[in-house]
């Protein structure tokens, strides 16, 4: 198998492209520069992509991360995350319904659409919204299982796919 060194030696092959956003687009901190490069040459050549994300977070405030970062709009526009697809399915199954966060406050802003839903225990939620873990307890096991050891039976709604 011939090792791929650059996108442009096979972007003419397909019409297409899905492309993760975390470490192929940018480190978190920085873009990399040859694959803004890639998204443009594909732009020109009229192909079409989604950035994915599995960022806890609306689709808008990936793109203002992006934005900070230095990327073009035209380009940041393809953005779509895990937050965003959660957001939906909660609007359209869950917006009058009650639920606990389980996760930083820093993902909060994916759900100031129904804050008012936010319940501060446990006890009186429909379901669990987790965007992660809670970060005094991020490798307290033992913690969640005592939390969760009544609510079995609640559905939990990830919206990081990616954590355990």
């Amino acid at each position: 198998m011939k090792k791929l060194n650059h996108l442009a030696e096979i972007y003419k092959n397909y019409d297409t492209y899905i492309i993760d956003l975390w470490g192929v687009i940018h480190n978190g901190i920085a873009l990399h520069q040859k694959a803004i490069e890639a998204l443009e040459e594909i732009s020109k050549a009229k192909k079409k992509y989604v950035l994915l994300t599995n960022a806890p977070r609306p689709n808008k405030s990936v793109q203002l991360t992006l934005e900070k970062m230095g990327m073009e709009k035209t380009i940041r526009d393809k953005v779509y995350s895990s937050g965003e697809a959660a957001l939906n399915y909660l609007k359209k199954n869950y917006l009058d319904k009650k639920f606990y966060h389980i996760g930083p406050p820093r993902d909060f802003d994916l759900f100031l659409d129904f804050e008012k839903n936010k319940s501060k225990h446990i006890d009186e939620s429909s379901y669990l919204l987790c965007t992660g873990l809670f970060e005094d307890k991020e490798n307290d096991l033992n913690y969640y299982k005592e939390l969760f050891k009544d609510h079995l039976d609640k559905k939990m709604i990830c919206t990081n796919p990616d954590l355990i």
